[in-house]
């Protein structure tokens, strides 16, 4: 039997991430998109795509990737940011495959900030939003990051809004840091 599989997406410090340890603990496993993806550069082929398209120094010399050299490329150069995803983004599906038919639980949980931005919702059964105000997230985000807001709200400014995700989604979790979380993660896990 095909495992179902459910999309947990929400914008930056909305707290996907603790919602996801909630379902974990009840026995629903999430896949991290974006782990699973910083792992895929180390993969033989891809890494030999990246030194033929990017330069042997993409790659420090103890084979660890310089992260700061390939964002410049990436973010001067639109061509260069579609080599990479369309080199990663067929491999995770893969591993996302893999992956999900070693699970035995009812539904596994796809995670993914970019699950619209980059058209990833197609690919599954349902799909949970979780939400946060603004200003909420803004905060969490520079606490996570030990960073400024200007950083946070450019990277915030890179992601569609919580309304239009909202709608796209079929469930909606709300993370205000009010609301408790447990009953709102067994009332969805029991209509999934």
């Amino acid at each position: 039997m095909k495992i179902k599989k459910v999309a947990i997406t929400g914008n930056i410090g909305s707290g996907k991430s603790l919602v996801c340890k909630i379902f974990n603990h009840i026995g629903i496993n999430t896949f991290h998109s974006d782990e699973e993806t910083k792992k895929l550069y180390f993969l033989t082929d891809v890494k030999k795509e990246i030194i033929n398209r990017f330069g042997e120094e993409v790659y420090f010399a103890d084979g660890s990737l310089n992260k700061k050299l390939l964002s410049y490329h990436l973010f001067q150069n639109k061509e260069a940011l579609q080599f990479i995803e369309d080199l990663l983004y067929p491999k995770l599906n893969q591993v996302f495959d893999e992956w999900c038919e070693k699970q035995n639980s009812k539904y596994v949980l796809f995670e993914s900030a970019i699950l619209f931005e980059k058209n990833f919702d197609n690919q599954f059964d349902k799909i949970i939003f979780v939400s946060a105000p603004e200003e909420v997230r803004v905060k969490r985000a520079m606490e996570r990051d030990k960073c400024d807001e200007e950083n946070v709200r450019s990277r915030m400014r890179l992601q569609w809004d919580e309304e239009t995700k909202k709608a796209k989604s079929d469930y909606f979790i709300n993370n205000d840091g009010v609301e408790m979380l447990i009953p709102q993660v067994l009332k969805i896990n029991a209509v999934i």
